[in-house]
């Protein structure tokens, strides 16, 4: 795992989770509920006595620069010293980042996080030479160096996937010229950015209460789901036809991106931006349109689900300014630390004895810290990256059903973490974004499963079940929305067709309809919401990336039903996965794992399960 992807890799196991609970101060929280973090250094000074060896020890692998051709034992020994050293550095910066976070305002901890990030600088910098070089080496050479230095079998995967990058890598020149291309990529972000959260003219509205009420972003967040339906149409003609009135400005800036995006593709002799995106991960285009197909082949699933919504919210026709509220009532439930603990090791049994037992581990061995303290970042995560040593988790726990179900995700983070460095060497201990939420979403479908049979009343287990439905309607069949968005607007650039902001607004419109049942009375779809895709960040940000939202949750919805319904074999396949690493791409993973990523296997068991869940709730609410 390069220091660029440790660094994705970390950012995007975030949880966000909002911390409303009065932060004590650190010291006055029992140490149980606080991650040791002796297991990596005892003290900071053996921190800083490790930095200083580490960072003498990058300037040694410059002696292999121009060399690793030359032989199968020099090609090793540089292999070897490159991942000792990314090793090393993990380390330094897993204890840096967890030590700065248990408090943002101590100047000493923030100063370690800076030195590891000036090592990783350096780092890449020295070895920035490793994958181009690499890249000159004959295919014919490279497999005679393995077959010549068993040694280097951990390296194989590495260097085969380096290799197979080849047809798309250019000469020396030509990358130089794209590599200063690149510093117009983030140009058209930059600018969305600017104007979204600093140059937009945001309008004002009355609400019903007589308040008035700014329609920015968290003015939006906020009334979007009023319980006055007057105040939430309000809420959203403004601030989509204010999004209209830039239509023209939004559209070429995001064109702009689009256009950016085939530049870099087709010169580096890709058929189109879906395929340079995705060839990063080895994963087929084939399985890009195979999402969208099955997903709208699904879309009466998606209907019901809204026919539902329709009936609680008990209005004559559904409008998209109502899919926020919430149809079913909040319920308190609550779970200190301790009995959370004592909950997921039930839940998670499904898993096997040696997860299980690794879960106590990580509550007994205080891998985790748990609660909100002065100066704590916020949010959670999971961090695996020191691979001699266990993962840690940072929480914010507020004792409510929330902070389980956040504690269950990332501990599925953790378990893949520690399986995978367990069974893998070092340079293959990583896993690609495209599996990552696999791991720690099914969890989340078995905590689910497991409190929907165990709660004792029915207003638990609806507002469990209406949850849990809001979740498979946003992360699957929304997020899959913008995902055909994002493939209709490449394809009219890739196909040399004009692109224009009304264009953009028409394609979006005519997506959304389709999903929310516009033309068949499901949801009506107003005129203004056109304008969306000019709120949606991720266009510009990103490349062909929210499609991963909907996959995890589609094969981990389905691995959690194979293994309620199949048992020990799901559970034996399944650690495919847990255990691979990025020993293998994550379509070749998700495959031995027990799901054939190109079938309609996964979202026939998804669907299924959202048609459960719709069938559970009706049950429900015609008792009452």
């Amino acid at each position: 795992m390069h220091i660029k992807k440790l660094l994705l890799f970390l950012i995007l196991l975030i949880f966000i989770t909002s911390v409303n609970a009065q932060s004590k101060k650190r010291d006055e929280i029992d140490d149980k509920y606080k991650w040791d973090l002796s297991h990596l250094y005892p003290t900071v000074n053996d921190w800083e006595t490790d930095y200083e060896k580490v960072s003498k020890f990058v300037g040694s692998i410059d002696d292999y620069r121009g060399k690793l051709g030359e032989n199968a034992e020099t090609f090793y020994e540089a292999m070897d010293l490159y991942f000792s050293l990314l090793k090393d550095y993990y380390k330094l910066v897993v204890y840096s980042n967890r030590l700065s976070d248990e408090d943002l305002g101590i100047a000493q901890f923030q100063e370690l996080r800076q030195m590891s990030s000036s090592l990783g600088t350096k780092i890449s910098e020295a070895t920035s030479f490793i994958d181009p070089e690499i890249l000159t080496i004959d295919q014919t050479k490279i497999d005679q160096f393995f077959e010549e230095k068993p040694e280097l079998k951990d390296f194989k995967f590495y260097v085969e996937d380096i290799q197979r990058l080849k047809p798309h890598t250019l000469s020396d020149a030509e990358e130089k010229i794209l590599a200063s291309a690149g510093m117009l990529t983030d140009v058209t972000s930059n600018v969305y950015n600017i104007f979204n959260n600093a140059e937009r003219i945001n309008p004002t509205i009355t609400l019903s209460t007589g308040e008035e009420v700014e329609v920015n972003a968290a003015g939006y967040y906020i009334h979007r789901a009023s319980e006055a339906r007057e105040d939430r149409k309000k809420i959203f003609e403004a601030m989509f036809s204010n999004y209209g009135n830039y239509e023209n400005t939004l559209g070429a800036n995001l064109a702009g991106k689009v256009k950016g995006d085939y530049f870099f593709a087709k010169n580096r002799k890709y058929n189109s931006s879906l395929e340079a995106s995705l060839n990063a991960n080895n994963i087929p285009v084939s399985v890009y349109h195979n999402l969208i197909e099955q997903v709208n082949k699904n879309l009466p699933t998606l209907h019901r689900a809204l026919e539902l919504k329709r009936k609680m919210l008990e209005v004559d026709t559904l409008h998209y300014y109502d899919l926020y509220t919430p149809i079913v009532q909040k319920v308190n439930m609550n779970f200190t630390v301790d009995e959370a603990q004592e909950l997921l090791l039930d839940v998670l049994k499904p898993l096997g004895d040696e997860y299980v037992s690794t879960v106590n581990n990580s509550f007994k061995e205080r891998w985790i810290d748990y609660y909100p303290s002065d100066g704590k970042r916020s949010g959670a995560y999971s961090s695996g990256a020191a691979y001699d040593e266990h993962p840690y988790i940072l929480m914010n726990y507020t004792d409510d059903y929330e902070s389980v179900s956040t504690l269950a995700h990332e501990l599925g983070h953790t378990m893949h973490s520690y399986f995978s460095n367990k069974n893998q060497p070092f340079v293959n201990s990583g896993y690609a974004t495209y599996v990552a939420e696999i791991a720690s979403t099914l969890n989340e479908n078995l905590l689910n499963n497991y409190m929907i049979e165990k709660v004792d009343t029915d207003k638990e287990r609806l507002y469990l079940l209406g949850s849990y439905l809001e979740l498979l309607r946003q992360t699957i069949f929304r997020q899959v929305s913008f995902a055909e968005f994002e493939l209709a607007i490449h394809e009219k650039i890739e196909n040399g067709e004009p692109l224009t902001g009304e264009k953009m607004s028409e394609i979006y419109a005519d997506i959304v309809k389709k999903y929310y049942g516009h033309e068949k009375g499901v949801c009506v779809v107003d005129d203004y919401i056109k304008y969306e895709w000019s709120y949606i960040p991720h266009f510009l940000n990103y490349t062909y990336y929210v499609y991963q939202y909907s996959t995890s949750l589609i094969y981990a919805t389905a691995f959690a039903e194979k293994i309620i319904n199949e048992g020990q074999p799901a559970v034996d396949k399944y650690y495919h996965i847990l255990k691979g690493g990025g020993s293998d791409y994550p379509i070749n993973l998700i495959a031995k794992a027990g799901l054939d990523p190109l079938s309609n296997e996964a979202f026939n068991l998804t669907m299924d399960k959202m048609n459960r869940v719709i069938d559970q709730m009706e049950k429900i609410i015609s008792k009452k």
